[in-house]
């Protein structure tokens, strides 16, 4: 019984790993990635100093560059992830995940009424949740 056991969850364990679950994750939360929305207020503090792009932008009038909260392996390996921020054509700063946690997640949660304070706590990467323009369209 014991062996039909181990190897009943032998067979399981790869099949649990891949199950995915949906998780609503929103702008201000420590697991949000996609669009930050600045309004008329200045650039964050960004990863890197130039915009990144690539691929060339679509034709017509230049657009405004993005500001992204991704994660590390993200703005790294940008080229594997721009499709999914609907981003690849666009020149994207990634915002500093210090102002993202310090300033803007606890302003954005005191402008848009949440209650319960910002948890300082270290976030997990692997369990990536992001959110393009399209899913979480907020004014600021």
């Amino acid at each position: 019984m014991k062996k039909l056991l181990i190897s009943l969850a032998l067979v399981a364990s790869p099949l649990l790993a891949q199950a995915q679950v949906g998780v609503s994750v929103n702008i201000g939360e420590p697991g949000f990635y996609g669009q930050i929305n600045l309004g008329n207020a200045a650039p964050p503090p960004v990863v890197y100093s130039q915009p990144v792009i690539v691929q060339a932008p679509p034709p017509g009038p230049e657009m405004a560059p993005l500001y992204l909260r991704v994660p590390p392996d993200h703005h790294k390996n940008w080229a594997r992830y721009c499709h999914e921020y609907n981003a690849c054509g666009r020149k994207v700063f990634f915002v500093s995940d210090d102002w993202y946690r310090n300033t803007y997640a606890p302003q954005y949660k005191r402008e848009h009424g949440h209650d319960h304070d910002y948890d300082h706590r270290e976030e997990h990467h692997d369990d990536h949740e992001h959110h393009d323009e399209h899913e979480h369209h907020e004014d600021h």
